[in-house]
C-alpha cells in the first residue's frame, strides 16, 4: 500500500460501491453519547460509521447522519442483523426497521450484514433472502456478511442470487490473522473488514508492536490501524474519546516498512472468536 492513501480512499465492492477504506465503529457506545462520537468522527473525516440491531444505536447513528452537514451521498453506513423472524416476509420488515431508523421511510443503508453465521444455516438463509429483497429495492446498496467461514460462505453460494457477498467483517489483527478464510475472501473478490484492530487494548504493551510504534513516532493505535490498511483489510476502531477519535483516523502520513509488517505479521496466532455466539468488544 502506498502512503498516498488519504482517509478518503476507498475500497471497491462486488456492487461497484466504494467502501471508505476507514470505518467508525459504534459497539458499546452509550446511546446518549452515540450520536456525539459520530459527529465527532465525521468531523475529523471519517466517512463511514458501522452500527447493528445489536447495538442498539441505530436511531442515534441515524441521528448523526441527520446533525451532519454532509450530504447523505458522502457518508457510508453499515448495519447488521443477528437473527431473523419467523419467515422471510417478517424478517424483510426487520431490515427495513433498520433502514427507517438510520434514514428514514424513504432512505437506505449502503452496506447490510448477517451479523454472525452461528444463528444457523436456514436462519441464514432466511435473512440472506430478506436482504436480497430489500437490496432489490434499492433500500440496500450492498449486502454482505460478518463472522463467516469458509465453510459458511460456500453454503451461502449454494442459494444466493447475489454472490459473493459484498465484504465478511472479521476480528482481524497481527494476533488473529485468519489467513484462511481472509486468502478464500480475497480470491473470490469478497472485501475484508476488521473489528477489533486494537485488540481491545490488550496489547499495548506487547514489546514488538510497541517497538514498532517508537520507531515512527506513532501510537501503538496508530501502527494497528494502518498494519489493517495495508493488509488490504478496512479497519473499524471504536473510541468514544474525541482525542482518540482523531488519533485513529491519523494513520495516513507514514507507511509501515515490510519489515515492520513482517514482524507483525510474525506475531503468535490466538484461537479465532470468529464462530463465537457474542464476540462484539469491538474495538
Amino acid at each position: 500500500m502506498a502512503p498516498s492513501l488519504t482517509i478518503e480512499s476507498a475500497l471497491e465492492l462486488p456492487s461497484g460501491n466504494k467502501l471508505p477504506i476507514l470505518g467508525f465503529g459504534v459497539w458499546d457506545s452509550p446511546s446518549d453519547i452515540t450520536t456525539k462520537s459520530c459527529l465527532e468522527a465525521l468531523k475529523v473525516g471519517y466517512r463511514h460509521i458501522d452500527t447493528a440491531q445489536l447495538y442498539g444505536n441505530e436511531s442515534e447513528v441515524g441521528e448523526a447522519v441527520k446533525q451532519s452537514d454532509l450530504p447523505r451521498e458522502k457518508l457510508f453506513i453499515t448495519s447488521k442483523i443477528y437473527s431473523p423472524e419467523s419467515d422471510v416476509q417478517a424478517t424483510y420488515q426487520k431490515c427495513l426497521d433498520s433502514v427507517k431508523k438510520i434514514d428514514g421511510d424513504n432512505g437506505y443503508i449502503d452496506l447490510f450484514l448477517i451479523h454472525n453465521a452461528t444463528v444457523g444455516a436456514e436462519s441464514c438463509k432466511t435473512m440472506w433472502q430478506a436482504m436480497e429483497k430489500v437490496h432489490g429495492e434499492g433500500k440496500f446498496k450492498s449486502i454482505g456478511v460478518s463472522n463467516h467461514g469458509i465453510g459458511h460462505l460456500e453454503n451461502l453460494k449454494s442459494y444466493a442470487k447475489l454472490w459473493p457477498p459484498a465484504v465478511n467483517q472479521l476480528e482481524l489483527h497481527p494476533w488473529l490473522q485468519q489467513r484462511e478464510v481472509v486468502e478464500y475472501c480475497q480470491k473470490n473478490g469478497i472485501v475484508v473488514e476488521a473489528y477489533c484492530p486494537l485488540v481491545r487494548n490488550q496489547k499495548a504493551d506487547d514489546p514488538t508492536l510497541n517497538e514498532v510504534a517508537k520507531k515512527h513516532s506513532k501510537t501503538t493505535a496508530q501502527v494497528l490501524i494502518r498494519y489493517c490498511i495495508q493488509k488490504g483489510w478496512s479497519p473499524l476502531p471504536k473510541s468514544d474519546n474525541p482525542g482518540r477519535i482523531a488519533q485513529n483516523a491519523d494513520v495516513f502520513g507514514f507507511e509501515l516498512g515490510k519489515d515492520d509488517m513482517d514482524k507483525l505479521d510474525a506475531q503468535p496466532q490466538e484461537a479465532a472468536l470468529v464462530l463465537a455466539v457474542d464476540n462484539e468488544s469491538k474495538s
